[in-house]
């Protein structure tokens, strides 16, 4: 997102344009899937000072207006993201807790149907996809490269050149 337009997204949501407001939503364009921690460091470094508080306050009102989406996977601090208004769900590392957007590949929303609602009317589903990112992939026990002399990692071991 351009900062030219954020104010617009503000005005348009009718909230305030404040600086917090401000710098966390283009800190989020500019940093998918953050948790508050990292935007409170973030928006430190832009602004100054502004507490935590402040923050939280400020992903409340973006995420109520619409203008954010949060995402809570297991066991992980909650997320959140300037992609909202489409149908794509996420992946997480097991390991790491790194996160991904993926489009939904059964078409638009709520894109899955319950079995049995119970007089529930669904208009979403949340999906998410665990797995291991491709950094943690390569630690993974049983996936030791270092087994293979022909494996680029280890330079020097006969056969080591990859073809």
């Amino acid at each position: 997102m351009h900062p030219s337009e954020t104010p617009k997204k503000l005005r348009a949501a009718q909230l305030r344009v404040t600086a917090p407001r401000v710098a966390v939503l283009e800190e989020l364009s500019s940093r998918p899937h953050a948790d508050a921690d990292d935007l409170v460091i973030a928006v430190r470094e832009r602004l100054g000072s502004v507490s935590v508080q402040a923050v939280y306050d400020v992903l409340r009102a973006l995420t109520a207006a619409g203008l954010v989406r949060r995402i809570e996977p297991a066991g992980h601090p909650a997320r959140y993201e300037t992609r909202t208004g489409d149908n794509h769900h996420h992946v997480v590392c097991r390991s790491c807790g790194a996160v991904g957007d993926v489009d939904c590949a059964v078409g638009p929303a709520p894109c899955l149907e319950a079995s049995n609602p119970d007089g529930f009317t669904i208009d979403e589903a949340e999906v998410i996809y665990w797995g291991h990112c491709s950094e943690c992939r390569d630690d993974l026990p049983g996936n030791d490269e270092s087994s293979d002399p022909r494996s680029s990692r280890h330079p020097g071991t006969p056969g080591s050149q990859v073809p």
